[in-house]
C-alpha cells in the first residue's frame, strides 16, 4: 500500500448504445439537459456524446464501424453501461500504483481518448466485472 492517498471522482459513467442520436434523445429527457459535445474517436472507431449531470457526465457510446469495440462489447453483452471513468491528477502514477497493486492494465501507456483526455483501462476481471478507465485532462 502506498502512504500517499490521491483523491478520485467520478469523471463519467460510458454507456453503449446501437443508436446514439436515439440516445441522446432519450438522456436528454433523462437528465434534463442537452448534449454539449459529440466527438468521434478515429482509433477506437467510437462516436461519443457527451452530456454533463452535477459534476459528472454521461458518455454514450456508438461504434463507427461493424469491427468497432463498441459493437463488439454490443454483440456479446447488449446495450448498457460500459465503463465508469475516474478522474485522476497523474495518469502515469496512477497506472504505474495500480500495477503495482496487481491490476491488470489494458494498456500500459495512456492513449488520447475522447474531452481532451488521455485515459489508460482497467481489464474487468480484475474489478468485479467492471471496466475502469482513467481519465487526466490535457487541459492541465
Amino acid at each position: 500500500m502506498t502512504s500517499k492517498k490521491h483523491t478520485m471522482h467520478i469523471d463519467h459513467i460510458g454507456i453503449a448504445v446501437k443508436n446514439l442520436d436515439e440516445a441522446v434523445k432519450t438522456y436528454e429527457k433523462i437528465l434534463n439537459t442537452t448534449c454539449y459535445k459529440r466527438e468521434v474517436v478515429e482509433g477506437e472507431k467510437v462516436d461519443t456524446a457527451f452530456l454533463q449531470t452535477g459534476e459528472s457526465k454521461v458518455e454514450l457510446l456508438g461504434g463507427t464501424s461493424p469491427d468497432s469495440v463498441i459493437n463488439t462489447y454490443i454483440e456479446k453483452r447488449g446495450e448498457g453501461i460500459h465503463h465508469v471513468a475516474f478522474e485522476v491528477d497523474d495518469i502515469i502514477a496512477e497506472m504505474k500504483r495500480l500495477k503495482e497493486e496487481g491490476f491488470t492494465l489494458l494498456n500500459e501507456k495512456p492513449k488520447k481518448g475522447a474531452d481532451n483526455k488521455l485515459v489508460a483501462f482497467l481489464h474487468p476481471k480484475g474489478n468485479h466485472g467492471v471496466l475502469v478507465e482513467l481519465c487526466q485532462s490535457q487541459n492541465k
